[in-house]
């Protein structure tokens, strides 16, 4: 078993507390790592209050571990802080199966961005056109001066593009293209958008209005690719090359009508937002760019596509990553540093294939079960220990409580309270 082995048999089965002391032993975690894991990462309302306006306090979620994941070859263990159940067991059991086929490839686009300048009132388009192509080495060099040292790093701003739109209203839009290094980007970029503002004004004659980043980073696209024997894909009842017949079908009712690839994609971000929150970075902002470039082509559509080809189940996805590993949030939450150290990305390239190859996954769970047992089934299984825990129940009783509620087929609340005042006072509910 490999230093960092993503696989860890029976880590469900085990308490909190033995969890952590497995994972201090195979990832060197300190004492501190632990508590920082333990109490929340100490984030004090005195600290939030310097994050958020209004602040009244500090919400808790719960931290789980993707398992079984290897990626390029390389094992990883993926922390996710979400607080639906089933999506850390499924994106982990499909980990698992995909391992069969060697695992997850992907690879990651160069950390580009785009920068917005909205120019109204113009009264020469083509001339301003030619006029801001003409001077394209002044707009970098201006925005470049607003951050030298990402420049002098060999980031910074590296292009300019000039888009003219006649209608519905009249404006030109310049692109200002940066390379943001491992940082997601947003502030730097929304700075060197001010920062050319002026010049782009005069080089125009027209109205300089909006100033800001695009969300549709569809220049920073990150992938992740799989296949998998459809002998791994077999389970009680189900036959491998029929689940994975259901998987490709299951995907080309999402690729043909968008109500269904509405949820299909919700599905494929369950995973990736996770992952998002766990290293500190703009979820809202990775799924406003999810979701813009699955309407790309004037029609929303999957962010996944499957397919079978002899008896192997091939999976792919592909979708605009803005992430990164330094600046911004990443370097606020205690917790951060702790989960950090359990993922060991290098940069936010791999960071995003990471996050990819977790989509994919997630969304290879959801159409495995629609495909065979229904979505209800599993997803139901642990449900039931939230609606345990809403009830009132603690302990091992929540366990016995779910347990109770997933037998009678009734997972609800006026059942759980009824079960649990059952237990409290020694009888057996009928």
């Amino acid at each position: 078993m490999s230093e960092r082995d993503a696989r860890l048999p029976g880590f469900y089965k085990l308490d909190p507390e033995a969890r952590r002391a497995l994972l201090k032993a195979r990832f060197g975690l300190s004492d501190d790592d632990l508590a920082v894991l333990d109490d929340g990462g100490a984030l004090t309302t005195a600290r939030a209050d310097k994050m958020v306006e209004n602040c009244v306090g500090v919400f808790g979620l719960p931290i789980g571990l993707g398992l079984n994941f290897r990626i390029n070859g390389v094992d990883r263990v993926v922390p996710m802080v979400v607080e639906e159940p089933s999506v850390v067991a499924a994106v982990s059991n499909m980990a698992r199966v995909v391992r069969e086929g060697g695992g997850f490839t992907g690879d990651a686009d160069p950390p580009l961005m785009i920068g917005q300048v909205q120019v109204l009132d113009v009264a020469e388009p083509d001339s301003a056109v030619r006029a801001l192509e003409a001077a394209r080495d002044r707009i970098i060099a201006r925005a470049n001066a607003v951050h030298p040292n990402m420049a002098a790093r060999g980031a910074g701003a590296q292009d300019v593009e000039v888009r003219r739109i006649d209608a519905p209203w009249p404006m030109l839009v310049v692109h200002l293209i940066v390379d943001c290094a491992d940082a997601m980007g947003a502030n730097a970029i929304n700075a060197m958008a001010e920062g050319i503002a002026p010049l782009v004004e005069e080089l125009t004659g027209g109205r300089v209005r909006l100033r800001i980043l695009s969300n549709l980073a569809d220049r920073r696209r990150a992938r992740a690719r799989c296949a998998v024997p459809h002998a791994a894909l077999a389970g009680p009842g189900w036959a491998g090359a029929e689940v994975a017949r259901g998987i490709e079908e299951a995907w080309q009712f999402a690729d043909a009508c968008p109500y269904r690839a509405a949820t299909h994609n919700k599905g494929v971000m369950n995973g990736i937002d996770a992952v998002a929150i766990a290293t500190g970075n703009d979820w809202r902002a990775i799924e406003a760019g999810a979701h813009a470039y699955a309407a790309r082509n004037g029609r929303y559509g999957s962010l996944t596509r499957w397919w079978n080809a002899g008896d192997t189940l091939h999976g792919e996805i592909e979708l605009p990553m803005a992430v990164g590993t330094v600046g911004g949030s990443t370097n606020v939450h205690p917790t951060l540093r702790v989960l950090r150290k359990l993922l060991s990305v290098e940069s936010a390239a791999e960071l995003g294939v990471v996050i990819a190859a977790v989509g994919l996954a997630q969304n290879m769970a959801a159409l495995r079960a629609l495909a065979t047992e229904g979505i209800q089934r599993g997803h139901m299984t642990l449900h039931a220990r939230s609606v345990a825990l809403a009830a009132g129940a603690e302990g091992s009783v929540v366990d016995e409580i779910a347990a109770e509620l997933v037998r009678r087929g009734e997972v609800k609340l006026g059942v759980a309270e009824q079960l649990l005042a059952a237990s409290r006072s020694g009888e057996r509910a009928s």
